[in-house]
């Protein structure tokens, strides 16, 4: 077998653990619903936690975004769509990808390491032993948790780093307030909105199954954690990237 073969059939081996364990915690997540306690407890882990980071960032996003937008939209005498030029990136491209991002190096490291030591420890061993399933007490809620805290997340980003482009282009730049809320208004539609929403859930899954599935299947170790952790920032960055760009095909 060559070398391209054997990267196939390991990529497609890959796609196939992942698929069922996708299944496997789809199964588990009416039982979880029936102990809300345990997702808002997850959801305030993956979410709460990343809030600081997360209107850090977009600020400064949207501070780049509205120095950037004037500077090119000067060369053109259009300064006064700034608004529409921030507004547009941040909801359909920069808000749901930078959180994305932000979610895996923060919150999805911090799943991944969490359920690795817990292996690690024998504590999902234990749980077996008493007849709990891990997937229903540990994954499925922490997945819920995650799908659930992204979109929120990406909202807070979005609106923040539209007050950073705001605060750049209107108070430092002398844009007119007037023309740069109200072309926003007029330009931005609900299939704008609908599109970064979708983006943020389907980004939201995806990172939240990256990580629970590397801490599950870690090697009970620390340097099998440390190697998972790496693959969740890594695996969840590339496949971030390759749906938003099938997404963005799909919505034009």
């Amino acid at each position: 077998m060559s070398l391209s073969d054997g990267l196939i059939v390991s990529g497609l081996r890959s796609i196939g653990a992942v698929s069922i364990f996708l299944g496997r915690t789809l199964a588990q997540i009416p039982g979880s619903l029936l102990r809300p306690r345990l997702i808002v407890h997850q959801i305030y882990n993956a979410g709460a936690r990343s809030l600081i980071i997360i209107m850090l960032c977009g600020l400064f996003v949207g501070m780049v975004l509205g120095l950037q937008g004037f500077d090119l939209l000067q060369r053109f005498g259009s300064e006064d769509a700034l608004g529409v030029a921030a507004a547009l990136g941040l909801l359909k491209e920069l808000g749901p990808v930078v959180g994305a991002l932000l979610f895996a190096g923060r919150a999805g490291t911090a799943l991944t390491s969490e359920i690795g030591l817990m292996k690690a420890t024998d504590q999902l061993t234990a749980m077996r032993m008493m007849a709990v399933d891990p997937m229903r007490f540990v994954v499925a809620p922490r997945f819920l948790g995650g799908l659930i805290a992204l979109p929120l997340l990406v909202a807070v980003f979005n609106v923040v780093g539209l007050f950073g482009a705001q605060l750049i282009g209107v108070q430092l730049m002398g844009v007119d307030p007037g023309a740069f809320w109200s072309q926003m208004q007029g330009a931005v539609e609900l299939d704008d909105v609908t599109e970064g929403v979708v983006k943020s859930i389907v980004f939201g899954a995806a990172c939240s199954l990256i990580a629970v599935y590397q801490g599950y299947h870690a090697a009970p170790a620390a340097e099998g954690v440390g190697l998972a952790t790496t693959r969740t920032v890594v695996n969840s960055s590339v496949l971030t990237l390759l749906l938003d760009y099938i997404l963005t095909a799909r919505f034009l």
